[in-house]
């Protein structure tokens, strides 16, 4: 799975190794409780939310800047729930070229992922497929200047009892 450097916003394309949550069952209203959460999930995946951050600071939703063509891949496959034990106990990592640029774990996101759950169903109804992308460890290059990514760089993820996912970076086609 590529990911492009867009020619229309080369300059500030950044990455963030994230747990993502796929949706089970159609719900709800999910109460913000492990099990609960945990009975609407089908599984767990590693998502790559590819930030194109000088346009995220001219908007305040985030929507455009993490929605260029071929940003936020996911995979390789999906972890059921059984296979994973406590989501809340994973490590998250994130190489750019091979240097640890991420190394955080899931009990440490600002909002845990029943939270999250249980927040997004009170405002609207969770389809079954739908991945949520559930934050990211510190680490992230909008925060270190010259660690942008670049066209020849590869990004790999790795989350524990799930895999890793590879993302080779490369310009646009024009």
């Amino acid at each position: 799975m590529l990911v492009w450097i867009p020619a229309i916003a080369p300059d500030e394309i950044d990455y963030e190794g994230e747990l993502g949550l796929v949706i089970g069952k159609r719900c709800r209203n999910v109460p913000n409780k492990k099990n609960a959460v945990l009975d609407v999930t089908a599984g767990f995946t590693i998502v790559n939310d590819v930030s194109v951050r000088d346009w995220q600071a001219l908007e305040p939703g985030m929507v455009v800047s993490k929605s260029f063509d071929t940003h936020g891949p996911i995979g390789p496959w999906i972890v059921t729930t059984d296979e994973i034990g406590d989501p809340l106990d994973l490590r998250v990592r994130t190489y750019v070229i091979g240097d640890l640029r991420q190394d955080g774990h899931t009990a440490d996101m600002l909002f845990n992922l029943y939270e999250q759950v249980s927040y997004l169903s009170s405002a609207f109804t969770l389809e079954v497929g739908d991945v949520l992308s559930t934050g990211t460890p510190s680490g992230i290059a909008w925060h270190r200047p010259g660690m942008y990514l670049k066209a020849g760089d590869t990004v790999r993820i790795e989350i524990d009892r799930i895999g890793n996912l590879e993302n080779p970076v490369v310009d646009e086609p024009r």
